[in-house]
């Protein structure tokens, strides 16, 4: 089974960057593995529901970013050392969330939850003013 460990979550001040981590290993239940899948970023607070972020496909020809990050955020993979990144500019106070990565169901990227069928145990982001 695929195993997701993302990190790189910390408290910063508005303005500053941050870059999450992360690392895949294994395969998932439909026997892909982090080179054939596509790869997302959602986050969330408390009370909301999971808010799609960016995401990845399989060999990184095609990226989409929620309106709310796009210009800020960079999504990136590292094949040859399965890891998924993202790099965090100019965080405001309303990037705050927990940051989870997350394994497509398919090597098509999708910006639905329910296209992906694994999931990192989530890294916390705090950005005060």
């Amino acid at each position: 089974q695929v195993r997701l460990v993302d990190s790189g979550g910390r408290s910063v001040r508005a303005g500053m960057s941050l870059r999450l981590s992360c690392v895949a290993s294994g395969r998932t239940k439909s026997g892909r593995t982090f080179k054939t899948s596509s790869m997302g970023w959602f986050r969330q607070v408390p009370g909301k529901e999971s808010e799609f972020v960016a995401v990845i496909n399989y060999n990184g020809e095609y990226i989409d970013y929620s309106d709310s990050v796009k210009g800020r955020f960079t999504i990136s993979r590292d094949d040859a050392q399965d890891t998924l990144y993202l790099q965090m500019d100019n965080l405001r106070p309303e990037d705050t969330a927990v940051y989870r990565c997350a394994a497509g169901r398919s090597s098509a990227a999708s910006t639905h939850s329910s296209s992906f069928s694994a999931w990192g145990q989530g890294t916390q982001v705090t950005v005060s003013s």
